[in-house]
């Protein structure tokens, strides 16, 4: 017997016995595994098309554990965006539970941009699954994300293709903006040091020399293995900060903060937004925030807040 079976059995009765009021509530269609791809999804949909989500904000994708309501949405959805490449394990859950009518698109798997493989871990030299941290990522993942919406829902398709340009231009001027803002970081201070190694493609996108405890989340994080391999490095290298994010426990940077004297910044955002009243309130507002703490520890006073 497939022993994913209980555990399905279990999810669709609890969701029956638990959510009886959602049951009426057929207002969304396509779901978004987690806060940044529903932002760039609903950017190409339009506000014609729900899209929720089920990692909700702030909380951890790589962590999460499926709750009743997210089979229900599943149950009624008819596409499921999610990321790809292990960034998301608990999908493989999603799919024993869909059947033909559900689209189960991987953004990152089906994009036109060449991944870059995790650095460090259990995972090294596995695909790293964080393109979208990159604008041109995030683009390559716009392609997607309005073919999928124009082959499910055909009648909409000069909408969404209309809005997936002026989102492809947005992601265009947000990449010269932080292109601009980052560039005058001193080439001795462009070194990037993070708990998870989340930031890679932002990395590379913007000139930066790039460091992490830990691969990916889904795995053991801050092991005693992996915290003696971040001691050296920084025994070597001293850079004038280093930054933890906003889904990982802080401890572990702030224990080679004050064991190196350096300071410690963040959070970083990477895999979630921010609440609407936070700074990384959507995609642009997460990237622009990150690369203000980057100019502000590693070589710039942050920028005058706009009217």
């Amino acid at each position: 017997m497939d022993n994913r079976a209980p555990w399905i059995i279990t999810l669709v009765l609890m969701t029956t016995v638990c959510s009886t009021h959602a049951l009426g509530d057929t207002s969304f269609k396509v779901i978004a595994s987690f806060s940044v791809i529903k932002d760039l999804v609903k950017r190409v949909a339009g506000d014609s098309i729900g899209v929720t989500t089920i990692v909700p904000t702030g909380e951890d994708v790589h962590r999460w554990e499926l709750q009743p309501p997210n089979a229900l949405a599943v149950e009624e959805a008819d596409i499921v965006f999610y990321n790809g490449y292990g960034l998301e394990p608990w999908i493989r859950h999603i799919e024993a539970m869909a059947d033909d009518s559900l689209t189960l698109t991987a953004l990152a798997e089906s994009a036109d941009y060449a991944p870059l493989t995790i650095l460090v871990g259990q995972y090294q030299d596995n695909p790293d699954p964080h393109m979208w941290m990159d604008p041109k990522g995030a683009a390559a993942y716009v392609d997607v994300i309005e073919k999928t919406l124009i082959e499910r829902y055909p009648e909409q398709a000069e909408a969404f293709t209309t809005r997936a340009a002026e989102t492809r231009e947005a992601l265009a001027l947000l990449d010269h903006q932080l292109r601009e803002r980052l560039e005058g970081i001193p080439q001795t201070n462009r070194m990037l040091t993070t708990s998870e190694a989340s930031m890679a493609y932002f990395a590379r996108a913007y000139g930066f020399d790039y460091a992490a405890i830990w691969g990916i989340g889904s795995e053991t994080i801050g092991s005693a293995q992996a915290m003696e391999a971040m001691s050296m490095l920084l025994s070597q290298q001293r850079p004038p900060a280093l930054f933890y994010e906003s889904t990982s426990p802080y401890i572990h940077m702030d224990a080679h903060a004050r064991a190196t004297e350096l300071s410690l910044a963040g959070p970083l955002y990477t895999d979630t937004l921010s609440d609407t009243d936070g700074p990384a309130y959507n995609y642009p507002a997460m990237l622009r925030h990150n690369a203000e703490l980057l100019h502000e520890y590693l070589g710039g006073a942050r920028a005058e807040k706009q009217p």
